[in-house]
């Protein structure tokens, strides 16, 4: 017997039995509530500042920055990091030279000379961050071989880590803060009660204009001149009085100005000089867009301070800004003012190519950053996470569910412009990393595959474009054998060999299948199912009907390992299919032959408890979630499709996993227990059993066990 997850009191059967339909609520519910639609974090950014490589590392090339930078003198580099909990993470870091690394005033790595003289050495640095805020410090030396180096997250497809600017004088900021060569060490690092102001130095990037520019209106220092060109400052004036009152706005033009408040056209100012405009503003905020035209390179204007009761207010919370404006251009002076409210979604689109919100500060933006959890991101777990909520709630007839994942990926789909054009700006995007340095069946399929179940239901802007690309990414530039086989060619030193997964099976049939469904083309069914065809021949082990989890070409063998999440991908992805495959196709009767040869293998296989374990071999390992609703899932469409004959049997091991689940790994709450944590792989059972520990609450297994339950309640339904 493998140790509970929970008392049997805790189990969400306690409260609701056998009613499939409130689990599933339970579930769903905790999902949203844990995860609200929060937007994504809009952030201070100074483009001067340390951007980003591709792989998302800081890159600190001082010798770039200060070319006169002399041997021997040092530059500081200072940022911080927000943590919710107590937790060690790991970094990746390359040494252009000499540096110390200090967390929370600790030194936490020191250059050796091998490190020193190799650029490309890569060094694997852990930090335990506090929870809270922690200060981290880079000193950096000039030497012969350079001054420097890189600092990025240990795995950037999964945890793309941002810093934050230290300073109180930047509160909010993105990114990291620097001096220029100093010629001494300091004796006292900078920390959490630290200015920039307690050493008497300039810390870059820089935060002010230069005397030139402060003489300048907004307008004309953030975009030069203007010829032929206009402008967009926008802001929000928040009226007190509880009437509609006429409100004087007044200040100088420097050019011809368009005034709009709450969308509509108030006012034009046709020269440049004083202006005065009347505007009729009730309780509340509005919307206050001033359109500033450029002839002969004069654009702007200041505006005089406003009445008694009106006051400025910031028109979208932006972290770090200091005042109430936002401004964006230049656009040519025919091309439509673009919603100022609806361009925070995307990329703001001008006949010169995309553009987006600017701050009046140098060379500064506003710029988007994932910073939540788990909404408005884009990775493999939540494409089945979203899938389950989305069937969960056209089951129930749970809009409001249904609305959750449309937001979810429409958020998504809406930034994709955005981080294509963020990534070549900045150097890596901060937001949809996946989709924006695509090279894997993980950072589509999946999720892809659920942006096209929900492009059936509703209009998703963005998402027709992203379809094609995913569809020509997986067609065409997608690794592959010589017989098609989708396979993961070695891009790391992590996995040296070309190797063939079970897992990428649902990373790519279930959106080949919905492009079917989606275009009519029958080309994308005959790749999905020779994907079977094909695996099959490296993974299947017919003494037990079930499938191995990985051929290593490096070593020309399978591991023989019956991880249970990677068979559950098999047999979950094959029902997929087999659901939209035609009845005439020439290999729906193998396929449904492979279908029942691996039902058979899996049935046998069920543990005493109704789960199946870990190992799917080995009873000791723990009773494993995600593969069990996968096994559940698959059984219970065989036999309600009527590919499964010998259905008694069948209905019987859905009943007993289905019960298993809700007695041991679904508590009263709706927390998930028992998901396998995400995986690599190995010929050894030793790793599947007892290093890939379950996680509480794991994407890879909340929307199977939703999927799971919504194909027993369907199955039930259709045996009554």
């Amino acid at each position: 017997m493998t140790e509970r997850y929970m008392d049997r009191n805790e189990s969400i059967y306690t409260k609701c039995g056998d009613r499939v339909s409130e689990i599933l609520a339970t579930i769903a519910d905790r999902y949203v509530g844990n995860n609200p639609p929060h937007p994504m974090a809009y952030r201070v950014f100074s483009a001067d500042g340390i951007l980003k490589k591709h792989d998302y590392s800081y890159d600190f090339d001082f010798v770039r920055r200060f070319p006169e930078i002399q041997n021997g003198q040092l530059v500081y580099a200072w940022s911080k990091y927000w943590s919710d909990v107590e937790t060690p993470l790991s970094f990746i870091l390359h040494c252009y030279g000499p540096l110390l690394l200090y967390a929370n005033g600790e030194l936490i790595y020191k250059a050796n000379i091998a490190d020193e003289l190799n650029p490309k050495r890569r060094t694997v640095v852990t930090i335990g961050m506090r929870k809270g805020w922690n200060h981290l410090v880079f000193q950096f030396t000039k030497t012969e071989a350079g001054c420097g180096g890189s600092l990025g997250p240990g795995s950037y497809k999964s945890n793309p880590v941002h810093f934050l600017a230290p300073s109180p004088e930047r509160f909010g900021h993105e990114g990291w803060i620097y001096t220029a060569p100093q010629d001494h060490d300091w004796s006292e690092l900078p920390g959490e009660e630290s200015t920039e102001s307690d050493r008497g130095i300039v810390w870059y990037p820089k935060l002010a204009w230069g005397e030139e520019a402060i003489t300048k209106n907004p307008v004309a220092r953030i975009f030069g001149e203007l010829n032929g060109e206009y402008a967009l400052a926008w802001t929000k004036l928040r009226s007190f009085s509880q009437e509609l009152r006429s409100v004087e706005l007044a200040g100088i033009a420097e050019g011809k100005l368009a005034i709009h408040v709450n969308g509509e056209l108030r006012a034009n100012v046709d020269k440049a000089g004083a202006f005065r405009v009347e505007l009729q503003l009730g309780y509340g905020t509005h919307n206050l867009v001033i359109q500033s035209y450029g002839e002969h390179g004069s654009a702007g204007f200041r505006l005089e301070p406003l009445p008694a009761g009106i006051q400025l207010a910031e028109p979208y919370p932006v972290h770090g800004a200091k005042d109430a404006w936002l401004y964006v251009g230049p656009f040519a002076a025919e091309e439509a003012m673009p919603d100022v409210e609806d361009s925070l979604s995307g990329l703001v689109e001008t006949q010169a190519g995309g553009t987006f919100w600017r701050l009046d500060q140098p060379n500064t933006w506003v710029r988007p950053f994932t910073e939540n959890a788990l909404f408005g991101k884009w990775n493999y777990p939540l494409g089945v996470t979203l899938y389950g909520m989305l069937q969960t709630g056209k089951l129930l007839g749970r809009d409001d569910l249904l609305q959750y994942v449309y937001k979810h990926v429409e958020t998504c789909t809406r930034l994709y412009t955005y981080a294509n054009w963020d990534k070549a700006k900045y150097g890596a995007s901060g937001v949809l990393n996946t989709l924006a340095t695509l090279d894997s069946l993980d950072d589509c399929g999946s999720f892809g595959a659920t942006m096209l179940l929900a492009l059936q239901n509703q209009p998703l802007r963005g998402a027709e474009r992203i379809a094609d690309v995913i569809a020509d990414y997986i067609s065409n530039r997608q690794d592959r054998l010589p017989d098609g086989s989708l396979y993961r060619k070695p891009k790391h030193v992590d996995f040296p060999n070309a190797t063939l997964w079970c897992d990428d099976l649902y990373m790519s049939v279930p959106y080949l299948c919905r492009c079917f469904q989606r275009t009519g083309e029958i080309g994308y069914l005959e790749d999905a199912a020779n994907q079977f065809i094909q695996f099959k021949k490296k993974l299947y082990m017919p003494e037990l009907q079930i499938m191995s989890h990985v051929y290593d070409f490096g070593i020309d063998k399978p591991t023989k390992i019956a991880w249970g999440r990677g068979n559950g991908w098999v047999i979950f992805s094959l029902s997929e299919l087999l659901a939209v495959l035609p009845e005439g196709h020439p290999h729906r009767l193998e396929l449904l032959a492979f279908f029942n040869e691996l039902c058979e293998g899996y049935l046998r296989l069920q543990g005493e408890n109704g789960l199946w374990h870990q190992v799917l071999t080995e009873p000791a390992s723990y009773e494993e979630t995600s593969c069990t609703s996968m096994f559940v899932y698959a059984f219970a469409r065989g036999v309600r499709y009527g590919w499964i004959t010998d259905t008694a049997k069948y209905i019987a091991a859905i009943h007993k996993g289905w019960s298993g689940m809700a007695r041991i790994s679904i508590d009263k709450f709706g927390n998930v227990y028992g998901v396998c944590r995400g995986s690599g792989y190995s010929y050894s059972v030793g790793y599947y059993k007892d290093d890939l520990s379950w996680l509480l609450n794991d994407t890879h297994g909340i929307g199977i066990v939703l999927l799971a339950g919504i194909e027993v309640l369907q199955l039930e339904r259709h045996l009554a």
